[in-house]
């Protein structure tokens, strides 16, 4: 038996939320209806970040906005430290949608 597309996006998602669970949200709301989530990722580039929702299907709108049909995201950045001598860039992703 072969695995048919609608199996394979719904294990794809799968994957997707389990990844998602692993890193839990800074914030997350519902207000006025809509899913306000929070994150903050280490280690790469609002740029990297920015490609990656583009790849999800978002359009970048400007330095630190991308749209998708039904969401928006900000990111914005700042260093954190890393043990005494060490800084990260550290990205922080709102969703809205």
């Amino acid at each position: 038996m072969t695995d048919t597309v609608p199996d394979l996006e719904e294990a794809r998602e799968s994957k997707l939320r389990q990844a998602l669970a692993a890193l839990p949200p800074v914030e997350r709301r519902i207000e006025d209806g809509l899913l306000h989530e929070t994150r903050r990722f280490r280690g790469l580039t609002r740029e990297q970040a920015i490609r990656y929702l583009c790849h999800l299907g978002g359009t970048q709108r400007d330095a630190h906005t991308v749209t998708g049909d039904d969401w928006e995201a900000r990111l914005s950045t700042r260093k954190v430290s890393v043990g005494p001598s060490y800084r990260l860039t550290e990205v922080e992703i709102s969703w809205i949608g």
